[in-house]
């Protein structure tokens, strides 16, 4: 992908921002709970939640699509499939799958692509390791492929070192299918998981950071849901009016769950104007938001860094712009997502001019510096690719590897082209 220079504010409602994936998800995957057909609207048609399709189907669900709408009828008893579980490039489908399937009858193999394949998974395995499944995989079971020998779990209590949603999920599903749990974890990870299985009838229960998980007495009901559009793709137009003055945008049906919009609260804290309307809450809180033009002042993030950690590599590139210097820490986990996120977004940074330090544990940022046009490369990683090409409104940009955005964010570039802007895909 190359993006050009851009200079001319960015001024639009954009509705059709990619749907949010992790609810599209899990969603999908939730929909196997119960024992009639669910119904989900605005569900992300993109290469990782195809993933998540493709493989209820194996499990012998049946999915339709009908215009906006997928409809799954789940199966009565899952297939024990005699292929692998292709998860292509979705750490999520990856994760979520191995705690639901240690607790189903059968043998399973989760495989994917050569990125997610060298990602590391203990997080989600050891875990569930420790409460009885039997799971395996390569260095020392850390990789996929994994195979999964499911069967009926004990109750058990695990307190999480991590704040991470995925394996709070794993392990919720788990419990569900098996005796039931407690959890606990160090801060709220994004709870899109609890909010959803307790609309569907599952009784969890919170108190403060521990969750009461009681086993499934019955099925629960299916769902009817709209998936609301993605604030982490959003973002990105939101740190692109950031750049540009006299900007303004309007981000039409996003989802505001709180743990879901840190990294705008953070532009905000920066001296962006920022509004958000709410205007439903069924499943999810729905809602517009308003982002408008301000000159940027540099911040220190150090706290709910589990609740902005995707929008990470998109926040340094309003980092790059920002007066004085900018810090984010206590992000080690942007090291095993789809690439090394620290490495390669402080590369990138200086490749286009921007005074970058990378941390342990996060990234040091000195704004104000005059930019230069860059060749990156994506290192497979949707969200490096988009962040990197938004910064190419302010100094031109090419980016390697562009095509890994249609794990989440098919038509992103539309919608850059729509607000005026020179793409070439």
């Amino acid at each position: 992908m190359k993006v050009y220079l851009h200079t001319q504010p960015l001024k639009s409602e954009i509705s059709d921002i990619a749907p949010d994936k992790s609810v599209s998800h899990r969603s999908a995957i939730f929909s196997l709970l119960s024992d009639k057909p669910s119904h989900i609207k605005n569900y992300l048609l993109a290469d990782d939640t195809l993933s998540t399709l493709e493989i209820l189907k194996t499990l012998g669900a049946k999915v339709e699509q009908n215009k906006d709408e997928i409809s799954i009828v789940p199966p009565t008893k899952f297939n024990e499939p005699n292929r692998v579980l292709d998860c292509g490039n979705s750490g999520t489908t990856m994760r979520i799958f191995t705690g639901l399937l240690s607790s189903k009858d059968g043998f399973f193999v989760l495989s994917g692509d050569k990125y997610l394949n060298e990602r590391p998974m203990k997080r989600v395995c050891e875990p569930l390791r420790s409460i009885g499944a039997k799971i395996d995989g390569r260095a020392g079971g850390d990789k996929a492929p994994l195979s999964i020998r499911g069967g009926n779990l004990d109750y058990f209590e695990y307190e999480s070192k991590i704040a991470s949603a995925q394996v709070k999920t794993a392990l919720i599903l788990a419990a569900l299918n098996s005796k039931g749990c407690k959890y606990s974890e160090p801060e709220l990870s994004r709870d899109h998981s609890e909010r959803i299985l307790k609309g569907m009838g599952a009784e969890i229960s919170n108190d403060g950071l521990n969750l009461v998980v009681s086993a499934l007495k019955k099925p629960l009901e299916p769902l009817e849901i709209y998936v609301p559009n993605d604030p982490s793709s959003g973002f990105f137009f939101a740190v692109g009016a950031m750049l540009i003055p006299g900007s303004k945008i309007v981000l039409k049906d996003m989802l505001i769950n709180k743990t879901r919009v840190e990294a705008y609260n953070v532009l905000a804290k920066m001296g962006a104007k920022i509004e958000f309307i709410k205007k439903d809450s069924k499943y999810e809180d729905i809602g517009d938001i308003v982002v408008e033009y301000s000159k940027l002042k540099g911040v220190e993030v150090t706290q709910n860094i589990s609740w902005l950690i995707d929008e990470a590599p998109a926040l340094a590139v309003a980092f790059s712009v920002a007066e004085g210097k900018s810090v984010i820490r206590n992000a080690s986990e942007l090291r095993v997502k789809e690439c090394d996120r620290i490495s390669v977004t402080v590369e990138a940074l200086k490749a286009c001019g921007v005074n970058a330090k990378e941390l342990d544990d996060g990234f040091e940022i000195v704004g104000g510096n005059t930019l230069n046009p860059a060749i990156i490369d994506s290192h497979g990683d949707h969200r490096i690719a988009m962040s990197f090409a938004i910064l190419g409104l302010k100094c031109g940009m090419i980016i390697e590897g562009s095509e890994c955005i249609n794990v989440s964010f098919p038509n992103f570039a539309n919608v850059l082209k729509r607000l005026g802007v020179s793409v070439e895909d």
